[in-house]
């Protein structure tokens, strides 16, 4: 089991950018998939304190963070 995850929605272009940056990075991740709706995306609400995505959480470090830019930053320069 990875210590990252990365909480993601199927045709979301933010999110898709994100998982680039972490398979071009050979970064070990997983991937929760959120619901569509919103209002039923408690787990990543619980998580983060909100309820878009991308949101990626790294057991490890105690990082949890969101907005796409910030998460590819962070992989390329902490995780790479």
């Amino acid at each position: 089991m990875s210590s990252i995850t990365l909480y993601s929605l199927d045709g979301c272009p933010f999110c898709e950018k994100v998982h680039d940056a972490l398979d071009d990075a050979d970064i070990a991740y997983e991937t929760e998939w959120v619901e569509p709706l919103h209002s039923d995306r408690n787990e990543v609400k619980r998580v983060s304190g909100q309820r878009a995505v991308p949101v990626l959480v790294n057991e490890n470090s105690g990082v949890t963070m969101a907005e796409s830019d910030k998460i590819v930053q962070y992989v390329e320069q902490s995780l790479a």
